[in-house]
């Protein structure tokens, strides 16, 4: 089904379309708007609907020139239709010469509606809608619970968010145990579960009752535990699409248990960040699931993370490696008191500490586009540690 926008002054010939619409089954309208946009709000209604058919209502015919120039010039891809009470020669040449296709009069009747989306999705598939959808789309996933997974995505976020110009949003899609909620002391009602059951029409003001903000961050919660909630394809699927649009970068908070929604974003992500602690079940685990990440194709877009790391360790970093099968691409340092701190603040932990700087030092890399160590599986024999188990250095609970 195609997504539609209405804009059109005239509130009454905007309902009639839209009832017309639905009578087909073909259009899905997304948006009404009662006036002619300026230019920003044009551009912020296209980039947050992603429409393939405007409807324009050419009754008042300057400002509806202007609007769609705006739209053939920066809305390559998206079809747009004329629409009026009535229509002559003279205004149907002057619509034509900024890309109108098609014009619709009332009573809008459903063998001409018809045709037209036919015509619509005809030009649609040889131009296909483009919008700037960002592919900086980065998961972060536990090898097990309690490695310190919700510490390292908030405060990476947070250090991308502190880069200039840079729009970004962490959303906690651990739904069974989610800790960003408890971790920031967020009061905010609304969750990922509210964001998913109105992925098909969210807007700028639904959305910013929903997100949090800490500094230049905005933080999506994962609500209160719900075992028994269904979370669709499809929800998953439009709401990554509205998030890529309105965001220069995305980073989601997952549980590790590889569910199918979860496997649904890691399809989007440009890096997976599989966070293991320097001891032997949280590297056997890791192990297995960069095994079930191959058998879905996506083995190369994981970077292991090793967090909690200590100079003298249980494990060194090259042991690590050798369970894992793959290189170790970042290390962060155990510092359980400035961690804690932060917690019992609810803040993100301070830029300037050794943690905090090494957090902005891989947000600049993630950004960069730096390059996954390459995924050479280790050549040696699997080794069995089956040496009594280490205990975890807490870096935070999650």
């Amino acid at each position: 089904m195609l997504r539609g926008i209405i804009i059109c002054p005239d509130e009454a010939l905007a309902a009639q379309l839209e009832k017309a619409t639905h009578t087909t089954g073909e259009i899905s309208i997304g948006l009404k708007l009662n006036g002619y946009p300026a230019e920003f709000e044009l551009a912020r209604v296209i980039r947050e609907n992603a429409p393939d058919v405007v409807f324009l209502s050419f009754d008042r015919l300057e400002e509806a020139l202007e609007v769609a120039r705006l739209l053939e010039a920066d809305a390559v891809g998206v079809q747009l239709i004329g629409i009026g009470r009535q229509m002559d020669q003279k205004l149907l040449r002057a619509a034509m010469r900024v890309g109108v296709r098609e014009f619709l009069t009332e009573p809008f009747v459903p063998q001409t509606l018809f045709e037209a989306f036919r015509a619509m999705k005809a030009l649609a598939e040889l131009k296909p809608t483009t919008s700037t959808s960002t592919n900086r789309v980065f998961a972060f996933l536990p090898a097990k619970p309690g490695v310190g997974t919700s510490t390292i995505a908030l405060n990476v976020s947070a250090a991308i968010a502190r880069l200039p110009d840079t729009q970004v949003l962490l959303a906690d899609f651990d739904l069974s145990s989610g800790l960003i909620r408890f971790m920031l002391k967020l009061e905010n009602e609304y969750s990922v579960t509210d964001a998913l059951e109105n992925a098909g029409r969210i807007d700028e003001s639904l959305w910013h009752k929903m997100i949090s903000s800490v500094g230049n961050l905005n933080v999506l919660h994962s609500g209160c535990v719900n075992p028994g909630l269904r979370v669709e394809t499809s929800q998953v699927r439009a709401l990554i699409d509205f998030l890529r649009r309105n965001y220069q970068a995305l980073c989601f908070d997952l549980s590790g248990n590889m569910e199918r929604y979860a496997l649904e974003i890691m399809q989007d992500c440009k890096r997976i960040l599989l966070v293991c602690t320097p001891e032997t079940s949280s590297l056997h685990l890791g192990r297995e699931k960069l095994s079930y990440l191959e058998s879905c194709g996506l083995d190369g877009r994981v970077s292991a993370v090793l967090n909690r790391s200590q100079k003298k360790g249980a494990l060194s970093q090259e042991q690590a490696e050798e369970i894992l099968g793959i290189p170790v691409n970042k290390c962060f340092p155990n510092d359980y008191v400035t961690v804690s701190k932060a917690v019992k603040e609810g803040s993100v932990i301070a830029p300037r500490t050794e943690l905090g700087e090494a957090f902005m030092q891989f947000a600049k890399e993630l950004m960069d586009g730096g390059q996954i160590a390459e995924s050479a599986r280790s050549k040696r024999k699997f080794m069995e540690f089956f040496a009594p188990r280490q205990p975890d250095l807490a870096l935070g609970e999650s």
